[in-house]
Protein backbone atom coordinates (compact mmCIF):
# COMPACT_ATOMS: atom_id res chain seq x y z
CA UNK A 1 0.00 0.00 0.00
CA UNK A 2 1.36 3.64 -1.00
CA UNK A 3 1.89 6.16 1.34
CA UNK A 4 -0.24 8.61 1.03
CA UNK A 5 0.80 12.26 0.10
CA UNK A 6 0.86 15.31 2.39
CA UNK A 7 -2.57 17.16 2.58
CA UNK A 8 -2.57 20.50 0.75
CA UNK A 9 -1.81 22.77 3.35
CA UNK A 10 -4.75 25.40 1.99
CA UNK A 11 -7.20 26.29 -0.60
CA UNK A 12 -6.45 27.71 -3.44
CA UNK A 13 -8.09 31.15 -4.69
CA UNK A 14 -9.20 29.48 -7.72
CA UNK A 15 -10.53 26.51 -5.55
CA UNK A 16 -12.29 28.88 -3.37
CA UNK A 17 -13.91 30.98 -6.38
CA UNK A 18 -14.59 27.54 -8.23
CA UNK A 19 -16.68 26.70 -4.70
CA UNK A 20 -18.08 29.66 -4.20
CA UNK A 21 -19.37 29.94 -7.42
CA UNK A 22 -20.28 26.57 -7.93
CA UNK A 23 -22.78 27.28 -4.63
CA UNK A 24 -24.26 30.10 -5.65
CA UNK A 25 -25.18 28.61 -9.38
CA UNK A 26 -26.20 25.65 -7.78
CA UNK A 27 -28.68 27.31 -5.09
CA UNK A 28 -30.12 29.30 -7.81
CA UNK A 29 -30.88 26.38 -10.26
CA UNK A 30 -32.75 24.71 -7.27
CA UNK A 31 -34.60 27.96 -6.14
CA UNK A 32 -35.68 28.24 -10.22
CA UNK A 33 -37.03 24.45 -10.42
CA UNK A 34 -39.08 25.05 -7.47
CA UNK A 35 -40.35 28.55 -8.27
CA UNK A 36 -41.63 26.70 -12.17
CA UNK A 37 -42.81 23.44 -10.50
CA UNK A 38 -45.25 25.72 -8.31
CA UNK A 39 -46.60 27.57 -11.13
CA UNK A 40 -46.80 24.68 -13.17
CA UNK A 41 -48.96 22.99 -10.82
CA UNK A 42 -50.89 26.28 -9.77
CA UNK A 43 -51.53 26.36 -13.34
CA UNK A 44 -53.15 23.06 -14.09
CA UNK A 45 -55.25 23.54 -10.53
CA UNK A 46 -56.77 26.83 -11.48
CA UNK A 47 -56.62 27.34 -15.05
CA UNK A 48 -59.43 25.61 -17.22
CA UNK A 49 -63.22 24.14 -17.05
CA UNK A 50 -63.50 21.24 -14.74
CA UNK A 51 -64.39 18.18 -16.65
CA UNK A 52 -66.68 15.25 -15.15
CA UNK A 53 -66.89 12.76 -17.53
CA UNK A 54 -69.07 9.59 -17.10
CA UNK A 55 -69.35 6.01 -18.83
CA UNK A 56 -73.08 5.32 -19.68
CA UNK A 57 -74.05 1.70 -20.91
CA UNK A 58 -76.48 0.87 -23.68
CA UNK A 59 -78.20 -1.37 -26.20
CA UNK A 60 -76.89 -1.43 -29.44
CA UNK A 61 -79.91 -0.43 -31.62
CA UNK A 62 -80.02 -3.86 -33.78
CA UNK A 63 -80.50 -5.60 -30.34
CA UNK A 64 -76.76 -6.95 -30.19
CA UNK A 65 -74.80 -7.03 -27.06
CA UNK A 66 -74.47 -4.01 -24.71
CA UNK A 67 -71.59 -2.00 -25.44
CA UNK A 68 -70.48 1.47 -24.06
CA UNK A 69 -70.72 4.68 -25.07
CA UNK A 70 -68.54 8.19 -23.69
CA UNK A 71 -70.87 10.76 -21.99
CA UNK A 72 -69.30 13.90 -20.60
CA UNK A 73 -70.96 16.14 -18.85
CA UNK A 74 -69.46 19.64 -18.79
CA UNK A 75 -69.21 22.22 -15.80
CA UNK A 76 -71.92 24.04 -16.90
CA UNK A 77 -74.47 20.66 -17.09
CA UNK A 78 -74.49 20.12 -20.67
CA UNK A 79 -74.08 16.26 -21.75
CA UNK A 80 -72.01 15.31 -25.01
CA UNK A 81 -71.58 11.80 -25.98
CA UNK A 82 -69.88 10.54 -29.35
CA UNK A 83 -67.67 12.26 -31.13
CA UNK A 84 -69.17 15.05 -29.85
CA UNK A 85 -67.71 14.37 -26.13
CA UNK A 86 -64.10 13.35 -28.02
CA UNK A 87 -63.87 16.55 -30.10
CA UNK A 88 -64.44 18.34 -26.35
CA UNK A 89 -62.25 16.50 -24.47
CA UNK A 90 -59.20 17.14 -27.15
CA UNK A 91 -60.16 20.86 -27.23
CA UNK A 92 -59.74 20.81 -23.34
CA UNK A 93 -56.03 19.10 -23.57
CA UNK A 94 -55.18 21.87 -26.14
CA UNK A 95 -56.34 24.33 -23.51
CA UNK A 96 -54.55 22.80 -20.58
CA UNK A 97 -51.32 22.15 -23.03
CA UNK A 98 -51.13 25.82 -24.14
CA UNK A 99 -51.74 27.38 -20.57
CA UNK A 100 -48.56 25.05 -18.89
CA UNK A 101 -46.40 26.47 -21.85
CA UNK A 102 -47.16 30.11 -21.24
CA UNK A 103 -46.39 29.52 -17.30
CA UNK A 104 -43.44 27.92 -18.22
CA UNK A 105 -41.91 30.21 -20.66
CA UNK A 106 -43.73 33.21 -19.75
CA UNK A 107 -43.42 33.61 -15.93
CA UNK A 108 -40.81 31.04 -16.19
CA UNK A 109 -38.95 33.50 -17.67
CA UNK A 110 -39.68 36.27 -15.57
CA UNK A 111 -38.49 33.98 -12.54
CA UNK A 112 -34.97 32.99 -13.91
CA UNK A 113 -34.42 36.84 -14.88
CA UNK A 114 -34.96 37.71 -11.04
CA UNK A 115 -33.24 34.65 -9.56
CA UNK A 116 -30.07 35.20 -12.07
CA UNK A 117 -29.82 38.90 -11.50
CA UNK A 118 -30.28 38.00 -7.61
CA UNK A 119 -27.03 35.23 -8.35
CA UNK A 120 -25.42 37.41 -10.38
CA UNK A 121 -25.33 40.39 -7.65
CA UNK A 122 -24.59 38.08 -4.92
CA UNK A 123 -21.32 36.84 -7.07
CA UNK A 124 -20.73 40.45 -8.05
CA UNK A 125 -19.94 41.26 -4.01
CA UNK A 126 -18.86 38.05 -3.35
CA UNK A 127 -15.92 38.32 -5.72
CA UNK A 128 -15.37 41.86 -5.25
CA UNK A 129 -14.84 40.60 -1.39
CA UNK A 130 -12.39 38.04 -2.80
CA UNK A 131 -10.31 40.05 -5.33
CA UNK A 132 -10.05 43.20 -2.46
CA UNK A 133 -6.25 42.09 -1.60
CA UNK A 134 -6.06 42.63 -5.36
CA UNK A 135 -6.81 45.80 -5.86
CA UNK A 136 -4.83 46.64 -2.96
CA UNK A 137 -1.69 45.64 -4.41
CA UNK A 138 -2.55 47.24 -7.88
CA UNK A 139 -2.65 50.66 -5.99
CA UNK A 140 0.51 50.33 -3.91
CA UNK A 141 2.12 49.32 -6.86
CA UNK A 142 1.01 52.66 -8.81
CA UNK A 143 1.86 54.81 -6.18
CA UNK A 144 5.49 53.34 -5.83
CA UNK A 145 5.51 53.86 -9.82
CA UNK A 146 3.83 57.36 -10.01
CA UNK A 147 6.09 58.41 -7.21
CA UNK A 148 7.86 61.73 -8.61
CA UNK A 149 11.54 60.12 -8.26
CA UNK A 150 12.70 56.23 -8.87
CA UNK A 151 13.82 56.08 -5.77
CA UNK A 152 11.15 57.78 -3.72
CA UNK A 153 8.14 55.90 -2.69
CA UNK A 154 9.98 52.21 -2.34
CA UNK A 155 9.60 52.51 1.37
CA UNK A 156 5.96 51.41 1.14
CA UNK A 157 4.95 48.18 2.04
CA UNK A 158 1.58 45.88 0.98
CA UNK A 159 1.79 43.75 4.12
CA UNK A 160 -0.85 41.98 3.39
CA UNK A 161 -2.83 40.00 5.62
CA UNK A 162 -5.41 37.55 5.22
CA UNK A 163 -5.49 33.79 3.74
CA UNK A 164 -2.35 31.82 2.39
CA UNK A 165 -3.61 31.79 -0.71
CA UNK A 166 -2.02 33.17 -4.29
CA UNK A 167 -2.98 37.04 -3.64
CA UNK A 168 -0.59 36.74 0.05
CA UNK A 169 2.26 35.09 -2.09
CA UNK A 170 1.48 37.77 -4.92
CA UNK A 171 1.88 40.62 -1.99
CA UNK A 172 4.55 39.11 -0.07
CA UNK A 173 6.59 38.48 -3.40
CA UNK A 174 5.89 42.62 -4.32
CA UNK A 175 7.14 43.65 -1.09
CA UNK A 176 10.81 41.43 -1.15
CA UNK A 177 10.94 43.05 -4.93
CA UNK A 178 10.44 46.74 -3.40
CA UNK A 179 12.70 46.01 -0.44
CA UNK A 180 15.41 44.82 -2.60
CA UNK A 181 15.26 47.53 -4.70
CA UNK A 182 14.93 49.91 -1.68
CA UNK A 183 18.23 48.88 -0.53
CA UNK A 184 19.62 48.76 -4.22
CA UNK A 185 18.95 52.70 -3.98
CA UNK A 186 20.55 53.35 -0.56
CA UNK A 187 23.41 51.29 -1.62
CA UNK A 188 24.30 53.30 -5.02
CA UNK A 189 23.19 56.75 -3.23
CA UNK A 190 25.82 55.64 -0.69
CA UNK A 191 27.94 54.48 -3.64
CA UNK A 192 27.99 57.89 -5.81
CA UNK A 193 28.59 59.65 -2.23
CA UNK A 194 31.91 58.17 -1.40
CA UNK A 195 32.74 57.78 -4.77
CA UNK A 196 32.48 61.30 -5.12
CA UNK A 197 35.37 61.72 -2.43
CA UNK A 198 37.57 58.74 -2.70
CA UNK A 199 38.05 59.06 -6.25
CA UNK A 200 38.52 62.29 -6.69
CA UNK A 201 41.28 61.91 -3.54
CA UNK A 202 43.89 60.29 -5.09
CA UNK A 203 43.60 62.48 -8.19
CA UNK A 204 44.18 65.50 -6.29
CA UNK A 205 46.73 64.71 -4.70
CA UNK A 206 48.42 63.00 -7.98
CA UNK A 207 48.05 66.36 -9.49
CA UNK A 208 49.52 68.02 -6.07
CA UNK A 209 52.68 65.73 -6.55
CA UNK A 210 53.64 65.86 -10.31
CA UNK A 211 52.95 69.62 -10.08
CA UNK A 212 55.57 70.17 -7.35
CA UNK A 213 58.20 67.92 -9.13
CA UNK A 214 57.37 70.23 -12.13
CA UNK A 215 58.13 73.32 -10.46
CA UNK A 216 61.69 72.43 -8.60
CA UNK A 217 64.63 74.62 -9.89
CA UNK A 218 66.25 71.40 -10.81
CA UNK A 219 64.00 69.97 -13.33
CA UNK A 220 64.85 69.33 -16.63
CA UNK A 221 62.62 70.42 -19.72
CA UNK A 222 62.34 66.38 -20.02
CA UNK A 223 60.82 66.28 -16.41
CA UNK A 224 58.24 69.66 -17.07
CA UNK A 225 57.26 68.10 -19.94
CA UNK A 226 56.76 64.63 -18.49
CA UNK A 227 54.72 66.54 -16.38
CA UNK A 228 52.81 68.18 -18.79
CA UNK A 229 51.38 64.45 -20.18
CA UNK A 230 50.53 63.42 -16.08
CA UNK A 231 48.92 66.49 -15.53
CA UNK A 232 46.53 66.08 -19.22
CA UNK A 233 46.23 62.07 -18.51
CA UNK A 234 45.10 63.12 -15.05
CA UNK A 235 42.81 66.21 -16.35
CA UNK A 236 41.29 62.92 -18.48
CA UNK A 237 40.61 60.80 -15.66
CA UNK A 238 39.29 64.27 -13.46
CA UNK A 239 36.76 64.37 -16.47
CA UNK A 240 35.88 60.79 -16.56
CA UNK A 241 35.51 60.49 -12.99
CA UNK A 242 33.37 63.80 -12.83
CA UNK A 243 31.20 62.39 -15.80
CA UNK A 244 30.75 59.08 -14.33
CA UNK A 245 29.02 60.52 -10.82
CA UNK A 246 26.93 63.36 -13.07
CA UNK A 247 25.30 60.28 -14.82
CA UNK A 248 24.47 58.52 -11.87
CA UNK A 249 22.59 61.26 -10.38
CA UNK A 250 21.06 62.70 -13.65
CA UNK A 251 19.16 59.42 -13.36
CA UNK A 252 16.77 60.34 -11.05
CA UNK A 253 14.19 62.20 -11.67
CA UNK A 254 14.32 65.50 -10.19
CA UNK A 255 12.08 66.85 -7.15
CA UNK A 256 13.48 70.05 -5.83
CA UNK A 257 12.83 72.05 -9.05
CA UNK A 258 12.96 75.63 -9.18
CA UNK A 259 12.32 78.16 -12.48
CA UNK A 260 15.11 78.24 -15.37
CA UNK A 261 15.05 80.10 -18.28
CA UNK A 262 17.03 78.17 -21.02
CA UNK A 263 17.72 80.99 -22.64
CA UNK A 264 19.55 82.56 -19.61
CA UNK A 265 21.54 79.47 -19.76
CA UNK A 266 22.54 78.96 -22.96
CA UNK A 267 24.00 82.87 -22.80
CA UNK A 268 26.17 81.78 -20.10
CA UNK A 269 27.10 78.70 -21.66
CA UNK A 270 27.86 80.79 -24.61
CA UNK A 271 30.22 82.72 -22.42
CA UNK A 272 31.91 79.89 -20.88
CA UNK A 273 32.80 78.26 -24.24
CA UNK A 274 33.83 81.26 -26.02
CA UNK A 275 37.65 79.93 -25.71
CA UNK A 276 37.44 77.13 -26.05
CA UNK A 277 35.41 77.76 -29.90
CA UNK A 278 38.08 81.05 -30.49
CA UNK A 279 41.10 78.29 -30.16
CA UNK A 280 39.21 75.83 -31.92
CA UNK A 281 37.92 78.10 -35.12
CA UNK A 282 34.57 77.15 -34.21
CA UNK A 283 31.59 80.02 -34.45
CA UNK A 284 29.25 79.69 -31.98
CA UNK A 285 25.61 81.62 -33.26
CA UNK A 286 22.97 82.46 -30.43
CA UNK A 287 19.31 83.05 -31.33
CA UNK A 288 17.84 82.26 -27.52
CA UNK A 289 14.16 82.82 -27.23
CA UNK A 290 12.11 82.34 -24.30
CA UNK A 291 12.22 78.93 -22.89
CA UNK A 292 11.07 78.68 -19.47
CA UNK A 293 11.01 75.43 -17.57
CA UNK A 294 11.44 74.27 -14.23
CA UNK A 295 14.41 71.80 -12.57
CA UNK A 296 17.84 72.15 -11.09
CA UNK A 297 19.70 74.63 -12.57
CA UNK A 298 23.09 72.95 -12.66
CA UNK A 299 21.87 70.06 -13.93
CA UNK A 300 20.36 71.93 -16.88
CA UNK A 301 23.52 74.04 -17.31
CA UNK A 302 25.47 70.75 -17.96
CA UNK A 303 22.80 69.84 -20.49
CA UNK A 304 23.45 72.74 -22.38
CA UNK A 305 27.40 73.04 -22.24
CA UNK A 306 27.71 69.43 -23.12
CA UNK A 307 25.96 70.29 -26.26
CA UNK A 308 28.01 73.17 -27.37
CA UNK A 309 31.20 71.19 -25.94
CA UNK A 310 30.24 68.61 -28.26
CA UNK A 311 29.48 71.11 -31.17
CA UNK A 312 32.83 72.42 -30.79
CA UNK A 313 34.95 69.46 -30.44
CA UNK A 314 33.46 67.83 -33.03
CA UNK A 315 33.77 69.68 -35.89
CA UNK A 316 36.14 70.92 -39.27
CA UNK A 317 37.65 73.83 -37.38
CA UNK A 318 38.09 75.45 -40.96
CA UNK A 319 37.21 78.71 -40.01
CA UNK A 320 33.80 78.57 -41.25
CA UNK A 321 32.81 75.78 -38.83
CA UNK A 322 29.75 76.67 -36.67
CA UNK A 323 27.31 75.88 -34.08
CA UNK A 324 23.85 77.36 -33.24
CA UNK A 325 22.15 77.03 -30.37
CA UNK A 326 18.64 77.91 -30.25
CA UNK A 327 15.58 78.03 -27.41
CA UNK A 328 11.78 78.43 -27.85
CA UNK A 329 8.58 77.31 -26.92
CA UNK A 330 6.69 75.44 -28.96
CA UNK A 331 3.14 75.31 -29.34
CA UNK A 332 1.29 72.95 -26.39
CA UNK A 333 3.28 72.73 -22.92
CA UNK A 334 7.35 72.14 -23.90
CA UNK A 335 9.80 74.42 -24.28
CA UNK A 336 12.74 72.83 -26.84
CA UNK A 337 16.72 73.52 -27.23
CA UNK A 338 17.97 73.13 -30.56
CA UNK A 339 22.10 72.47 -31.05
CA UNK A 340 23.13 72.20 -34.58
CA UNK A 341 26.74 72.21 -35.70
CA UNK A 342 29.17 71.65 -38.95
CA UNK A 343 31.42 68.54 -39.29
CA UNK A 344 31.84 65.20 -40.52
CA UNK A 345 28.74 63.32 -41.70
CA UNK A 346 27.38 61.35 -39.04
CA UNK A 347 25.30 58.01 -40.83
CA UNK A 348 21.65 57.79 -39.42
CA UNK A 349 22.70 54.43 -37.87
CA UNK A 350 24.91 55.30 -35.67
CA UNK A 351 22.64 58.21 -34.10
CA UNK A 352 21.01 56.10 -31.80
CA UNK A 353 24.62 54.63 -30.33
CA UNK A 354 25.86 58.11 -29.86
CA UNK A 355 24.31 58.68 -26.90
CA UNK A 356 25.90 55.42 -25.13
CA UNK A 357 28.11 55.88 -22.39
CA UNK A 358 31.96 55.63 -24.00
CA UNK A 359 30.60 55.73 -27.27
CA UNK A 360 31.70 58.30 -30.15
CA UNK A 361 31.26 58.46 -34.09
CA UNK A 362 33.03 55.68 -35.25
CA UNK A 363 32.62 53.12 -32.28
CA UNK A 364 36.05 54.66 -30.64
CA UNK A 365 35.61 53.71 -27.00
CA UNK A 366 39.15 55.33 -25.90
CA UNK A 367 39.04 58.02 -23.31
CA UNK A 368 41.08 60.65 -25.57
CA UNK A 369 41.69 64.17 -25.81
CA UNK A 370 38.45 64.85 -27.17
CA UNK A 371 36.62 63.73 -24.12
CA UNK A 372 35.24 60.37 -22.28
CA UNK A 373 32.17 59.71 -24.64
CA UNK A 374 29.87 60.53 -22.04
CA UNK A 375 28.91 64.06 -22.86
CA UNK A 376 25.24 62.58 -25.07
CA UNK A 377 25.02 60.24 -22.44
CA UNK A 378 24.96 62.61 -19.80
CA UNK A 379 22.69 64.78 -22.25
CA UNK A 380 19.94 62.40 -22.19
CA UNK A 381 20.13 61.53 -18.29
CA UNK A 382 19.20 65.32 -17.39
CA UNK A 383 16.49 65.57 -20.42
CA UNK A 384 14.78 62.33 -18.98
CA UNK A 385 14.70 62.89 -15.49
CA UNK A 386 13.36 66.49 -15.81
CA UNK A 387 10.59 64.36 -18.05
CA UNK A 388 12.14 65.59 -21.00
CA UNK A 389 13.21 63.60 -24.23
CA UNK A 390 16.28 64.23 -26.48
CA UNK A 391 16.41 63.63 -30.40
CA UNK A 392 19.16 64.02 -32.63
CA UNK A 393 19.44 63.33 -36.87
CA UNK A 394 22.34 64.12 -39.10
CA UNK A 395 22.60 67.35 -40.73
CA UNK A 396 22.63 67.73 -44.54
CA UNK A 397 26.53 68.66 -45.24
CA UNK A 398 27.71 67.04 -42.40
CA UNK A 399 27.39 67.95 -38.25
CA UNK A 400 24.23 66.79 -36.42
CA UNK A 401 21.39 68.25 -34.66
CA UNK A 402 20.06 67.63 -31.04
CA UNK A 403 16.62 68.61 -29.76
CA UNK A 404 15.86 68.55 -26.58
CA UNK A 405 12.33 69.07 -25.16
CA UNK A 406 11.40 69.77 -21.76
CA UNK A 407 8.09 70.76 -20.05
CA UNK A 408 6.92 74.46 -20.05
CA UNK A 409 7.36 76.45 -16.79
CA UNK A 410 3.17 75.74 -14.89
CA UNK A 411 4.17 80.29 -14.61
CA UNK A 412 4.83 80.11 -17.95
CA UNK A 413 7.15 82.87 -19.28
CA UNK A 414 7.19 84.85 -16.42
CA UNK A 415 9.62 83.42 -14.14
CA UNK A 416 12.79 84.93 -13.26
CA UNK A 417 15.64 82.34 -13.91
CA UNK A 418 17.04 80.65 -11.03
CA UNK A 419 20.39 79.30 -11.13
CA UNK A 420 21.60 77.75 -7.89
Amino acid sequence: MKPRGPLPRRVTLRARLTLIYSGLFLAAGVVLLGVTYALFTQQLNGSGPKVDSQIVPSAAPTGGPLHQDMSVVTEAGDRLTGATAEKWLKDQQDTLRDAAATSLIAQGGIALLVVGGAAAGAGWLVAGRVLAPLHRVTETARRIAAAPAADRGLHERIALDGPDDEVKDLADTFDTMVERLDRSFDGQRLFVANASHELRTPLTLGRALVELAMHRRTASEEVKQLGENLLEINSRHERLISGLLLLARSEHEITDRSPVDLADVVGHVVVQTEPQARAAGVTVRETAGPAPTTGNGLLLERLVHNLVENGIRHNTGDGAAWVRVTTRTVAGDRVELEVSNTGPAVPPYEISSLFEPFRRLGGDRLVTAKGAGLGLSIVRSIAHAHGGEVTARPREGGGMTVTVTLPLCPEGGAAEAAMT
